[in-house]
């Protein structure tokens, strides 16, 4: 039985602490990188976590996440499922998810490759492109020094460019592969699927799923006040379901999700949530298909 189950909220973050005998469970909400999608919420084996919209009255029109400390069961699902890694869960002080370590949930897979040789010196397009705000570009020597103001250095030969990413909180919505006009950035969407929006439904001079979308290339307004999508960005996170005020006018589906190899009933069930049953059946014969391969190769050695 636990010592104490502790809740603290601020502006910037949500805790939730489970105080043993013998260990200490903490998970933690970043509300600066939660986007208050759907996803964590879905997958929750727990039913511990919530997206709470707004009671009339409210000064906010803004869901919330709501995560109950007497249901959570620290088991990381949330954690490894969030695109934005807006959720940490810790163990005794360390970060750890422990349905990964035990390899019954999986990773996302975020390919994200990027060239910086391609870049030249004063280049910051992926800098401005980044809708999160993840990548930072350094001017740095032949010695590895960084160069503040690279148009003052005495020989301009003697610069590159250093490209870093924020990778855990990157959900690969593509925008600064396709903005970068040196053809230095190569990535792979983590999830993939199709989303429309039905503008016959919307009421009128709503955008609400405009706003709430994290990614600003995905959803707009048309000249004619009408949402057009663009999904060649989109990251299926469902934060633009989560706040839209009509019942089906937003259909999303999830067809794909691109993760580290797993052999789980937890994680079947996870996908059947996210995605389909039809999806989520693909997948498992895909990955008997593998399994009959591997098998025939050892055989074949």
């Amino acid at each position: 039985m636990p010592m104490k189950l502790k809740r603290s909220e601020t502006d910037e973050q949500l805790k939730i602490e489970r105080i043993m005998y013998a260990r200490q469970y903490s998970l933690t909400l970043d509300k600066r990188r939660c986007v208050v999608c759907e996803l964590c919420e879905i997958v929750c084996p727990r039913e511990a976590i919530q997206v709470v919209k707004p009671a009339e009255g409210e000064e906010t029109t803004s869901p919330r996440l709501e995560i109950d400390v007497e249901l959570c069961q620290y088991c990381g699902i949330c954690n490894a499922i969030c695109p934005f890694g807006a959720l940490e869960l810790k163990i005794d002080g360390e970060k750890v998810v422990p349905v990964v370590k035990f390899e019954s949930f999986p990773q996302l897979i975020r390919e994200i490759e990027i060239d910086d040789e391609k870049c030249p010196v004063g280049c910051t397009v992926c800098v401005d492109a980044c809708p999160l705000k993840l990548i930072t570009v350094k001017v740095v020597d032949d010695e590895g020094r960084e160069v503040e103001d690279a148009e003052l250095y005495p020989d301009e030969e003697r610069l590159r460019v250093t490209v870093e990413l924020d990778k855990e909180y990157c959900p690969v919505c593509r925008v600064c592969e396709y903005k970068c006009p040196y053809d230095a950035i190569h990535t792979q969407k983590v999830i993939y699927g199709h989303i429309r929006v039905d503008t016959d439904l919307c009421p009128e001079g709503c955008r609400e799923c405009v706003d709430a979308c994290p990614i600003p290339e995905v959803l707009q307004l048309s000249e004619d006040g009408k949402v057009v999508v663009n999904d060649l960005f989109c990251v299926y996170c469902g934060a633009c379901r989560v706040v839209c005020p009509v019942e089906g006018a937003i259909s999303l589906e999830r067809t794909v999700i691109r993760h580290t190899p797993v052999h789980s009933g937890a994680w079947n069930k996870a996908l059947e949530k996210l995605t389909s049953t039809k999806d989520m059946t693909k997948e498992l014969r895909s990955r008997a298909v593998i399994k009959v391969k591997e098998s025939v190769e050892r055989r074949l050695a």
